[in-house]
C-alpha cells in the first residue's frame, strides 16, 4: 500500500514536470503515402471544399459591391494599411504587407487579464513571420510576397477578403471567407509565375494559442492526422532545432496546436498534404526571454483549397466540423474511462448542477457508492487482520531486530503468511481499492489537463479548477489532508510491521504535499472521496458485529456444560 500512495503521488508530480520540461514526445515523420483522405474536410456536414466566389471590392462613394477585376500587368498598394474582420466569434486584424493576419482573437474566450483571447504570437511573428506568410520548398517567386504590398478588396457584408499582387511575372491571389458564427473559415489561394503554377505552403509561425501558461512553448506542437494508419502524429519544436522536418501524405488535417486550442487545415478529399514543422526561437508578451516555439507550414500546390479551423478544442465543436478533429483531444492511456467520465461531467453540468465543481462531487460520490461493495468486503479483510494482530505482533516479536539482509527474515515472512492463509485474510486486500481508484484519478487530471471546457470552469471560492488555488493558502488541500487523517483514524491499523505502522502515519501529509499544486478539481475529487469513505467507515464501524468477525476467523473448540463432550 506504500508503494502504491507513492507511485500515485509521483504520477502527480513527476508527468506535469516532465511535460512542462521536454513537451510531447515528437513523433518521426511519416513518408508520403498513397491512401485517399477518409473524410471530407471542411464542412460541417462532411462537404468537399467547395471553390470560393470572387471576393467583392467595397466602393468607397456608394458602398456598393462590385466585381474584382483580373490583376493587370502590376498590382502593388502604393502603401501599408490594415483591415478589421469581425464576426460572431472572431476578431481579425490584417495587413496587406504579405496579404497576412497580425491579430485573431476569439471573443468569447478570455486571456488571463479577462480580455478576448490572441491566438496570434505577436511579438514571436515579427521575428518569423506572421500567419499565412509563404514558403517555398523550390522555385522562388520574382518577388518577396511576404513582404510585398497586396491590394486589398473587402466584400461589402464583411465576411470575406481577398488580396492580389502582381509584378508582372509573379502573380498571387489569396482569399478568406468566414461563417458569420462558426469557427470555420474557407481559404483559397493562388501563386502563379508567367503562365505556370508555383507550389506553395502557408504558414502560421513563431507559437499559437495562450501564451501567458506557464513555459507556454511547451504545450505548443504542430499535428497532422495520416488518414491510412489513422494516427494523430505531433512535433515538438525541438524535432526541428537542427532545421525544418517535413511531413507528406494524404492527411485529414494538419496545423498548430497547444493545450487548449488549435489552428488547423482540413483539405479537400483525396488530396495530398504537405507540412513543414519549424523551431522559432522567439519571444511573447509574457517571457522576453527567448525560446524555441513551433511553426508550421501547410499545402503544396500552385492553388490550395483549404478549410480551416480555428478555435478552441471544445469536443462539441470539433465533432461538428470533423469527427476525427476529436484525436487532438489527448485523452492519455486510460482515455477509455477519461472521455466517458468527461462526458458524464458535461452531461451532469449541462442538464442538472449547471457547475463543474458540483458534477465532479456528484460523480465521485457515485463511483463511491458503486465501489462500495469492494470497500465493505475490504473493510471485513481489514477488520479480521486487526483481529489477528496479538498473533502477528508474538511474530514481531520473535524476530526482533533482524535486518532485511538476514535469513531469517525470509522466515518471518513465511510464518506471516501461513497465519493468513491459516485465517482465510488476503493482506493485499486493503490495496486493492486504492489501485481500482488510480485509473480514476489518472482520468480526472486528464480531463482537466486537457479539456477546453474546464478551462476557468469556477467553483465556489475556487476561479479555475484546472489550475490550483490562486491563494498562499490553499483551502482544498488543508481540508483534504485533515480528511485524510480523520480518515486514518476511523480504519483499523492491519500492519503488522511497526515501521510500516509509523510511516502510515504521514502518509496525509505527503498527500498533502502531492496534491499541493495539483488542480483544483483534482484536489476536489480526492477530497470528495475521502468523506465518501469516511461515510463508509462511519457506517461499516456502527453496523459491523465483532462477534461475527471473530467467528470467521477460526474455529473454535466448546465444551458443553451438559455432557463435556467437545464440539467444534
Amino acid at each position: 500500500m506504500v508503494i502504491a500512495f507513492v507511485l500515485m503521488g509521483l504520477i502527480l508530480v513527476a508527468t506535469p514536470w516532465v511535460y512542462n520540461k521536454l513537451g510531447l514526445t515528437p513523433a518521426k515523420a511519416n513518408p508520403p503515402v498513397k491512401s485517399a483522405v477518409e473524410t471530407s474536410a471542411p464542412g460541417t456536414n462532411g462537404d468537399a471544399v467547395k471553390p470560393l466566389p470572387t471576393a467583392q471590392a467595397e466602393t468607397p462613394a456608394t458602398g456598393d459591391a462590385v466585381p474584382v477585376s483580373a490583376p493587370s500587368a502590376t498590382t502593388e498598394a502604393a502603401s501599408e494599411s490594415t483591415w478589421n474582420l469581425d464576426t460572431t466569434l472572431y476578431h481579425l486584424v490584417f495587413s496587406n504587407r504579405g496579404a497576412v493576419v497580425k491579430s485573431w482573437t476569439l471573443k468569447n474566450v478570455k486571456d488571463n487579464d479577462g480580455k478576448p483571447l490572441e491566438l496570434v504570437n505577436k511579438k514571436g511573428d515579427e521575428k518569423a513571420g506572421f500567419p499565412f506568410t509563404y514558403e517555398f520548398r523550390g522555385q522562388q517567386p520574382t518577388t518577396d510576397l511576404n513582404k510585398a504590398l497586396w491590394v486589398a478588396h473587402p466584400n461589402g457584408d464583411g465576411t470575406a477578403i481577398e488580396y492580389d499582387f502582381s509584378d508582372g511575372k509573379t502573380t498571387a491571389k489569396k482569399v478568406f471567407a468566414f461563417q458569420p458564427d462558426g469557427y470555420m473559415v474557407q481559404f483559397a489561394d493562388e501563386v502563379k509565375l508567367g503562365s505556370s503554377g508555383l507550389p506553395h505552403l502557408v504558414q502560421w509561425r513563431g507559437g499559437f494559442g495562450d501564451m501567458a501558461v506557464n513555459s507556454a512553448n511547451t504545450h505548443q506542437q504542430t499535428v497532422y492526422f495520416d488518414s491510412e494508419k489513422k494516427k494523430l502524429s505531433q512535433e515538438a519544436a525541438k524535432s526541428a532545432k537542427n532545421g525544418p522536418v517535413r511531413a507528406d501524405g494524404m492527411f485529414s488535417f494538419a496545423g498548430i496546436q497547444d493545450q487548449y486550442f488549435t489552428a488547423v487545415f482540413l483539405p479537400p478529399p483525396n488530396t495530398p498534404l504537405q507540412t513543414t514543422t519549424f523551431d522559432d526561437i522567439v519571444s511573447s508578451t509574457y517571457d522576453n526571454s527567448d525560446q524555441p516555439y513551433p511553426g508550421v507550414a501547410v499545402g503544396g500546390e500552385a492553388r490550395n483549397q483549404l478549410g480551416l479551423y480555428v478555435g478552441p478544442k471544445e469536443v462539441n465543436a470539433l465533432h461538428k466540423v470533423n469527427p476525427k478533429l476529436e484525436d487532438l483531444i489527448d485523452w492519455g492511456f486510460f482515455g477509455i474511462i477519461a472521455k466517458p467520465l468527461f462526458l458524464v461531467l458535461q452531461w451532469m453540468t449541462t442538464g442538472f448542477v449547471h457547475n463543474y465543481g458540483w458534477a465532479i462531487i456528484l460523480l465521485t460520490v457515485a463511483i463511491n457508492i458503486v465501489m462500495f461493495p469492494l470497500k465493505l468486503a475490504n473493510l471485513k479483510s481489514m477488520r479480521k487482520m486487526q483481529m489477528l494482530q496479538p498473533e502477528l505482533n508474538k511474530i514481531n516479536e520473535k524476530y526482533k531486530g533482524i535486518s532485511m539482509s538476514d535469513p531469517r527474515a525470509a522466515q518471518k515472512q513465511a510464518d506471516t503468511m501461513a497465519l493468513y492463509k491459516q485465517h482465510g485474510v488476503n493482506p493485499m486486500g486493503g490495496c486493492i481499492p486504492m489501485l481500482i481508484q488510480l485509473p480514476f484519478l489518472w482520468a480526472f487530471y486528464k480531463v482537466l489537463s486537457v479539456t477546453f471546457e474546464m478551462r476557468n470552469a469556477s467553483w465556489l471560492w475556487v476561479g479555475d479548477l484546472s489550475q490550483p488555488e490562486h491563494y498562499a493558502i490553499r483551502m482544498l488541500p488543508i481540508v483534504m489532508i485533515a480528511t485524510s487523517f480523520l480518515m486514518q483514524k476511523m480504519t483499523p491499523m492491519t500492519g503488522g510491521d511497526p515501521n510500516q505502522q509509523k510511516i502510515m502515519q504521514f502518509m496525509p501529509l505527503m498527500w498533502g504535499f502531492f496534491f499541493w499544486s495539483a488542480s483544483s478539481g483534482l484536489v476536489l475529487y480526492w477530497l470528495t472521496s475521502n468523506l465518501a469513505q469516511i461515510g463508509q467507515q462511519w457506517f461499516f464501524n456502527k453496523t459491523a458485529s465483532p462477534v461475527t468477525v471473530i467467528t470467521t476467523l477460526q474455529q473454535k473448540k466448546i465444551t458443553s456444560s451438559k455432557d463435556g463432550r467437545k464440539r467444534t
